[in-house]
């Protein structure tokens, strides 16, 4: 069983240690405490602790951005982006949700197309001879 939370302060060490598993440092944790000040995290457990978080804002074109959303390596391909993705679309600020992963991050971009995202671009020169795929999801219902 799963649940998802509106992370708090006292989930920062917690959070901090999924992301520092994942990119090997903790330089984020400015960002993910100001983000967790701000109710902009939202974390996922499974029965015992928390396996992975989403990270958002609004300050993409006055639209919702996903900026990260890290799952703990030996917790992937169990569905926790998918849940993740999902909880934020229904309570997204905005009705056009973007996100962005490199080109070379297959599994990324085969996770925003399961979910309903499309390809709506691309930015160079970010991480170099890698560009950047922007994805877009609107929370609209078509017709």
């Amino acid at each position: 069983m799963t649940h998802l939370v509106i992370s708090k302060l006292s989930d920062l060490e917690e959070i901090v240690k999924i992301d520092k598993e994942v990119i090997g440092n903790d330089s984020r944790r400015k960002f993910i405490k100001n983000a967790i000040e701000e109710e902009r995290c939202i974390a996922i457990k499974n029965k015992s602790s928390f396996v992975g978080f989403l990270i958002f804002d609004i300050h993409f074109f006055d639209c919702s951005f996903i900026s990260l959303i890290i799952i703990k390596p030996t917790e992937r391909r169990k569905g926790y982006a998918t849940s993740l993705i999902e909880y934020f679309v229904s309570i997204a600020p905005t009705k056009k949700i973007f996100s962005s992963t490199n080109q070379s991050n297959r599994t990324m971009q085969e996770v925003f197309k399961v979910n309903g995202f499309i390809q709506s671009g691309f930015v160079e020169n970010l991480d170099e001879g890698d560009p950047e795929i922007i994805y877009f999801k609107s929370t609209i219902a078509p017709g």
